[in-house]
């Protein structure tokens, strides 16, 4: 009887709820994922800041200080969408627990604005359009409007990055940003030379590594 009524009338309420929820958890796991990746990437990173700076490089360690700035950005936003996740999955149990009064899924003005704000992460974007669209059809929450979901949020991250650049070097040298400037003035030897192009090197990857993160 419940595979005909599955034919005739598709999943029960209960079953949406599940499948969503199994959705959010695999997506909240590829978002754990991601942040561990940009902490290995920008621990390396940082520690070529330091190198760069020590060496007097001041230019290309503000160039790596500034991905690192974006990297933690891009971690903060992933880790407040985790918790949209969460907060998604928190409210879908609640609906599964009016299930049971009202026999069907109730609108939620809650879900709608923490789904609104996840589909903006390029990470989850077409999961949590795909779910919204389903949601809409179940009578959660209305169809979202196209013109409030492109948000370009590259730029403020980007002038954001520029504005703690300095404050970040100043961190992650101890506060010896100031004397990296008169660091090197002799003339460099072959060794040095290969240090330099090593630490480019390095600097290059690192940058090439964040940036694949920060695209998502």
């Amino acid at each position: 009887m419940q595979t005909i009524n599955r034919f005739l009338y598709g999943p029960t309420p209960e079953e949406r709820v599940r499948a969503w929820q199994t959705k959010l958890r695999a997506e909240s796991r590829q978002l754990d994922r991601e942040m561990r990746q940009l902490d290995m990437a920008t621990s390396k990173a940082r520690q070529s800041v330091k190198q760069l700076a020590a060496k007097g490089d001041v230019k290309s360690a503000k160039i790596l200080a500034r991905e690192v700035v974006r990297s933690n950005k891009q971690k903060d936003r992933l880790s407040v969408s985790k918790a949209r996740l969460g907060s998604i999955g928190t409210q879908l149990s609640q609906q599964m627990a009016m299930i049971k009064v009202t026999g069907s899924l109730q609108k939620s003005t809650e879900i709608m604005k923490l789904s609104n704000a996840l589909i903006k992460l390029p990470q989850i974007s077409q999961t949590m359009r795909e779910m919204s669209m389903e949601m809409t059809k179940a009578g959660i929450m209305e169809e979202m409007l196209d013109e409030t979901l492109d948000m370009d949020e590259d730029e403020e991250l980007e002038e954001e990055a520029d504005a703690e650049v300095d404050k970040v070097l100043f961190e992650l040298t101890n506060g010896k940003l100031g004397e990296a400037g008169s660091v090197g003035t002799d003339l460099p030897s072959s060794q040095d030379k290969i240090e330099d192009e090593e630490t480019e090197r390095n600097m290059e990857k690192y940058r090439e590594q964040l940036n694949g993160l920060l695209s998502g």
